[in-house]
């Protein structure tokens, strides 16, 4: 038998003795998809830092040997943020959510590729219709991730050679493999009894890993870990756990239940107790309502509500203009319309206001979500602007009469971005 160190199956994890759990749920993650999809495009970039991010400027420019020459972190200038980078370039210190320029300090000569969100979705239907193929019932979870329940599928439950898990083994390579062909891409991919444990464990072997996590496996493969780790426990959480000497998954497992309840209150107490020695029941979901569809920008430079309201004016309509096509294109309307701003102290202030009917009329979003402004400190400059539509219905969302006072025809005689002082 193999010693896990020579094992060529790439990073399996299991208890192969696990008795098989009621449920079998997979967690699918693609690996540093952007940046993946991108090095497709450009293969002779693999293994090289490259960073995703800062709009759609500095695209590769062509040269007469047929080759691209790419723009580099350390040239960027402005306000953008990484969106996303491959391992190289995390090795490096860099990761999403990072502004460009301090990213630039930390790695000047990786490679600096714009965003092209069309080629990511189309990779994300793809690898999404190649799961389905062996496994239908699936949660989508966004872009690049997705649950699958593997209760059912034909095999997962066969034993191989003497190992239970051998046929949920095989599910899983299948799935890795279905990805593979159908996008080039490498995905990783955790299979435990629980939505919990899977998102966990797909992290845990990245990339293109394979992780199987049964119960008896839990206190020596998550307990170490920090608590973090769990998804659902962010920083401020993170910190109240510490101030308690909490500071590993295991240490959590161990606080007395009455200490956390004390301190987190009952919702929250039972959660991370549970989450802590591996309990979810949560069912994948095949199917879940958007709460709210929103666009957002932020700009290169702050802008000054006053003093550049001419290039706010675009921007703002834009912005609506865009969030009444995602609605068409995804068949709801809405009747409530929300604004959000970001200052250049980075302090965030949002409104929102109920509309006396449905709509996803870009005219009408505009015009309501001005009135939002009127509400809003206009002191200081801004670095975002965003708009929101909430309560959403589904349907072909024909506006109904808008009553006079609320006439999107009215725009027309509002400045470009309405600045004044509300009544």
């Amino acid at each position: 038998m193999l010693s896990a160190a020579h094992d060529p199956r790439p990073a399996v994890r299991n208890a192969a003795s696990a008795a098989l759990p009621a449920r079998l749920i997979a967690h699918l993650d693609m690996d540093a998809f952007y940046a993946s999809v991108e090095l497709l495009r450009y293969p002779e970039l693999q293994g090289q830092p490259v960073v995703i991010g800062g709009g759609r400027r500095h695209p590769p420019e062509a040269q007469p040997d047929g080759g691209s020459h790419h723009a580099r972190l350390r040239d960027y200038a402005g306000r953008g943020v990484i969106t996303t980078a491959t391992y190289a370039a995390r090795a490096l210190g860099v990761h999403s959510g990072m502004g460009l320029m301090k990213a630039a300090v930390l790695a000047p000569d990786a490679i600096l590729l714009p965003v092209d969100f069309d080629a990511y979705r189309r990779h994300s239907r793809l690898f999404k219709a190649a799961v389905a193929e062996i496994a239908p019932v699936i949660e989508d979870r966004g872009i690049d991730e997705i649950y699958i329940d593997l209760t059912d599928v034909p095999g997962a439950r066969d034993a191989v050679d003497g190992d239970p898990l051998g046929g949920v083994r095989a599910i899983g390579q299948r799935l890795k493999q279905a990805v593979k062909d159908a996008t080039g891409l490498t995905c990783s991919v955790g299979i435990t009894p629980n939505k919990l444990l899977s998102k966990l464990s797909s992290d845990l072997d990245k990339p293109d890993g394979l992780t199987l996590l049964m119960p008896a496996d839990i206190p020596t493969r998550l307990w170490p870990l920090p608590a973090a780790r769990i998804n659902g426990i962010g920083p401020r959480a993170q910190e109240r756990l510490a101030a308690l000497g909490i500071r590993t998954i295991g240490e959590l497992a161990a606080a007395p239940l009455a200490q956390l309840l004390a301190e987190f209150g009952s919702n929250s107490g039972h959660w991370l107790h549970d989450a802590a020695h591996g309990r979810d029941e949560r069912p994948v979901v095949t199917w879940r309502e958007p709460k709210s569809i929103s666009r957002e920008t932020t700009f290169e430079r702050d802008l000054h509500p006053r003093d550049d309201r001419v290039t706010l004016g675009p921007i703002f309509t834009r912005l609506c203009e865009q969030l009444a096509s995602d609605l068409a294109r995804k068949g709801y309307v809405g009747r409530n319309v929300g604004l959000k701003l970001r200052y250049d102290d980075f302090r965030i202030v949002t409104r929102s206001i109920s509309l006396p009917h449905l709509t996803r009329d870009a005219a009408e979003i505009r015009l309501w979500a001005g009135r939002c402004l009127k509400t809003v400190p206009l002191d200081r400059r801004l670095r975002l602007i965003g708009v929101k539509m909430a309560s959403l219905v589904a349907g072909d969302g024909q506006p109904q009469p808008a009553p006079a006072e609320a006439d999107p025809s009215a725009q027309a005689s509002l400045p470009l971005f309405d600045f004044t002082e509300p009544a």
